[in-house]
């Protein structure tokens, strides 16, 4: 999972990119849900990986997704769509009511998130406007100020 977190966020400065060592403190956290931490594979490769870890928006669990990576090699090719349906499916059959995360409104809007602010969830960071998003699945979905694991604090 290293590897494929490094590659796929590699800057080519051979600095160590930052979400590695988010990765390794998520996995170490009692955040860390070892069901919402999945892998692509092809050919026994290991080619993308996803994880969302349990946060809270309000007095309520939610889940925060992140970080989302496929290899250089293999992006264009639906192993992040395949990654995150079906994280997301694996959530909502988990009862889970919320989803966060803070990306690309184009990308992830396919996969029913909008800005986390319309439905009553504001981000750590309001700088992040509409890139902070969420996605419910339930109506009752906790409100409310978010807080993802603690090692997203350390960023």
């Amino acid at each position: 999972m290293r590897a494929v977190v490094a590659a796929a966020f590699d800057g080519g400065d051979g600095v160590i990119p930052v979400e590695v060592g988010l990765l390794d403190r998520l996995r170490e956290d009692v955040g860390w849900i070892p069901r919402f931490s999945l892998v692509a594979e092809d050919a026994g490769e290991l080619v993308g990986h996803v994880v969302a870890t349990r946060g809270h928006a309000g007095d309520g669990p939610a889940l925060g997704i992140g970080p989302v990576a496929v290899r250089p090699d293999r992006q264009g090719r639906g192993v992040g769509t395949a990654l995150l349906h079906t994280l997301l499916g694996a959530a909502e059959a988990q009862d889970e009511e919320l989803v966060v995360l803070l990306g690309e409104p184009a990308w992830y809007g396919r996969f029913g998130f909008v800005p986390a602010a319309d439905l009553g969830v504001d981000g750590p960071d309001p700088a992040w406007g509409g890139y902070f998003q969420a996605r419910r699945f339930t109506p009752t979905a906790p409100r409310g100020a978010f807080r993802y694991a603690a090692p997203f604090d350390d960023l």
